[in-house]
Parts: structure tokens; C-alpha cells; sequence
């Protein structure tokens, strides 16, 4: 059984633990707390952008494709009002290596099929960006 737990901390800080695999995410209000931690709001676009990262993995894989070293940069906008709500997820999609046409249409069309992208309220507008030959493996 997959089971994940969130524990408020005090002082506007959580903590999350995946349970079967101990890994801990700390999670803090970057109004009211530090700052210093994931929002709750870079987790939603991080958990965005590690399943259209990981659906594209998967065609890559399929089709022996080096899609290693490819990071996404992620950027919201809404975040500064004065009740914020993630009015833009902007994902800019950085492969390292240059792939065909008929290879990225592919690997572009299983990113947006991405399960986490139907859960996000048709409000929030998602924009996409995918730049080939341009990143370095990290």
C-alpha cells in the first residue's frame, strides 16, 4: 500500500513522508512562513512538470531515444495577489540532444497527455515550451 503522510510542523511549516520509502519533503507558506521550503504551489508545478517529464520518458525509452540530462524550468504567474491562485504554469521543456520531427511530435504529444495536466482546473492556463539541443546532462 502507497500511503503518504503531511504533518503540520508550527509556524506555518509541513512536513510530507512517502512512508514505505522514509523520503521526507519539507513544505512551508512563503507569506506567512519562511519561505525557505517547496509551497504548496511549486509542488503543484513540480508534480506538472515530473509527469510530463516522465510521459515523455516513457515514449523515449520505447523508442531509444537519449532523453537524458532534459531538465524543465517552471515559472507561475497569479502568486503576487493579494489571495494568490496560479493563474499560469509555464513549463520550458530543455533536451540536451535534437531529435527528428516525427520523434518529437511524439514526445510533445505524450507530455500533454499527462494525467496531472487534466487534474489542474481549466482556469489555470498551462503554457509549454520545448527547446531542443540546448541543455546540459546535469
Amino acid at each position: 500500500m502507497y500511503t503518504l503522510k503531511i504533518t503540520y510542523d508550527g509556524e506555518q511549516h509541513a512536513t510530507a513522508l512517502n512512508e514505505p520509502h522514509h523520503n521526507i519533503v519539507a513544505i512551508d507558506c512563503p507569506f506567512t512562513g519562511k519561505g525557505d521550503e517547496f509551497s504548496p504551489a511549486s509542488l503543484l508545478g513540480i508534480s506538472l512538470a515530473s509527469c510530463m517529464l516522465l510521459s515523455m520518458g516513457a515514449i523515449a525509452q520505447r523508442d531509444h531515444l537519449d532523453f537524458k540530462g532534459t531538465v524543465v524550468e517552471i515559472a507561475f504567474t497569479g502568486m503576487d495577489k493579494r489571495f494568490p491562485h496560479v493563474d499560469t504554469i509555464s513549463l520550458t521543456f530543455r533536451i540536451p540532444q535534437t531529435f527528428p520531427e516525427p520523434d518529437r511530435d511524439k514526445l510533445e504529444r505524450a507530455a500533454g497527455l499527462c494525467p496531472i495536466m487534466a487534474s489542474i482546473d481549466a482556469e489555470t492556463k498551462i503554457t509549454t515550451t520545448f527547446e531542443y539541443g540546448v541543455a546540459k546532462a546535469a
